[in-house]
């Protein structure tokens, strides 16, 4: 479990299933995330989801996104990861709207670097996001992330973006520095 100031980022449990379920098969959010609506019934979207919780994926890390209340309100995973390359791709959702635009999606973000960046050995975190997606590429760029590059796919162009472990260490060396500036009140 990681704790940040306005979220908790923790691992995956059968009880997220019907807020993930919820949130597949929302055209909005299916949008959002350049992804099909989910037409599976929610038995076997179930089924599917409890066997993926039982033999987790050696090349992804899932993650469910609670505010400080306990309230599942988004998820969160890095995969394809790659450790010859020491790179991995980033995705997130949160799913519930009444949460977007507050900063929580960039507080698990910055949560979750700052976890890989501390005990893995990957040196660059990579995502795509939807070129009209500006809502979120702000988000991104707040986390510390750049744009490297376009992608044409058959649902749209995005931007892909990037950040690194170098870059991650001196944005987080510069807000210690920051943050233990003596005030100018005198």
């Amino acid at each position: 479990m990681l704790k940040g100031r306005k979220i908790v980022v923790r691992g995956k449990k059968l009880e997220d299933a019907a807020n993930d379920y919820a949130w597949r098969c929302d055209e909005k959010l299916a949008d959002y995330d350049a992804a099909p609506t989910l037409r599976l019934s929610f038995a076997d979207f179930l089924a599917d989801y409890a066997e993926e919780l039982r033999y987790p994926s050696r090349q992804r890390r899932q993650f469910a996104i609670e505010n400080l209340e306990g309230k599942h309100i988004g998820n969160l995973m890095y995969y394809d990861i790659d450790k010859v390359k020491g790179e991995a791709e980033l995705g997130i959702m949160i799913g519930d709207q009444d949460y977007w635009d507050q900063g929580y999606g960039t507080d698990a973000i910055t949560t979750l670097l700052d976890h890989i960046f501390s005990t893995t050995t990957l040196n660059r975190i990579y995502l795509n996001t939807l070129e009209w997606n500006l809502r979120a590429q702000r988000c991104f760029e707040k986390c510390g992330f750049v744009p490297c590059g376009k992608a044409k796919r058959y649902n749209g162009t995005f931007i892909i973006m990037e950040i690194r472990r170098s870059s991650w260490l001196e944005a987080n060396k510069q807000r210690r520095l920051k943050s233990n500036k003596p005030s100018d009140v005198t």
